[in-house]
């Protein structure tokens, strides 16, 4: 399972939520506590949104352990809204371009899971996507391809809604060719504005996320793990659910 962590608020270094707490997503992708593989070395990435309306995009293929350049861009980008993400591979090899955050114009999106039955249904999302999004994308994972349903189905106008069309999809393709394996998503997505993270699953073994109680400066983050190592100071997001943060507010969606 690969980790991701995420935060809004007042203007911080990225190394605040990446690299420098206790149990920090770097640490994760070496020694994570709530999930199956301990080790995330399938490559890492983070988005971070600034003055331009576009995010910026920085994924490496290697652990994010061995590149001494996270810990350096880290400790010099700040930002208000920004998403991180280190990677153990399910499906897709160990290239650039299958490492998460993906983005879409203003949206950047970051996944931990899988789509139980992803080659059996492949072909046929793949054909509900417009020219335009399956043009658009770039790498082999069920993650991208997850991020490209959500923007067809109208993630860029109606996020929580198009969050609950592809979960009814995926689970009604599930029904039709009698897939055993679970669906199991956790994932985290921003406009610049917004930051959103979802938890579900078809069983009860949905990915971890958490939301941050209170954080020193009362932004919010969102993680697979508790950054500070201690759960007293967390949230774990309940299954079926999605979390929207905007300006200190948090609302929760439920997501079926």
């Amino acid at each position: 399972m690969c980790r991701i962590a995420a935060y809004i608020g007042p203007t911080i270094p990225l190394e605040n939520i990446v690299t420098s707490p206790r149990h920090s997503l770097l640490s994760q992708s070496i020694e994570s506590s709530e999930s199956k593989q301990v080790m995330n070395g399938d490559g890492f990435g983070l988005a971070w949104y600034g003055q331009s309306a576009e995010p910026g995009v920085f994924r490496e293929c290697l652990p994010a352990w061995s590149d001494e350049n996270l810990i350096n861009l880290c400790r010099m980008v700040q930002s208000n809204l920004f998403i991180a993400h280190v990677r153990a591979s399910t499906t897709g090899e160990t290239v650039r371009t299958n490492c998460h955050p993906f983005k879409m114009a203003n949206w950047t999106f970051a996944h931990n899971g899988q789509i139980g039955g992803f080659s059996a249904m492949q072909r046929e999302i793949e054909s509900l996507l417009s020219d335009e999004l399956y043009n658009a994308r770039r790498g082999t994972t069920d993650s991208e391809l997850l991020f490209l349903l959500l923007t067809e189905y109208g993630l860029h106008q109606e996020p929580v809604d198009a969050c609950r069309k592809v979960i009814a999809l995926l689970e009604q393709k599930r029904r039709v060719k009698s897939i055993q394996a679970p669906l199991r998503l956790t994932f985290v997505f921003a406009d610049g504005d917004r930051l959103f993270g979802a938890r579900y699953a078809s069983d009860r073994f949905s990915p971890t996320l958490y939301r941050s109680r209170q954080l020193d400066n009362d932004g919010v983050a969102l993680a697979s793990e508790p950054l500070d190592g201690n759960p007293d100071n967390w949230m774990k997001l309940q299954p079926a659910t999605l979390v929207e943060v905007k300006s200190g507010d948090t609302v929760v969606h439920d997501l079926v």
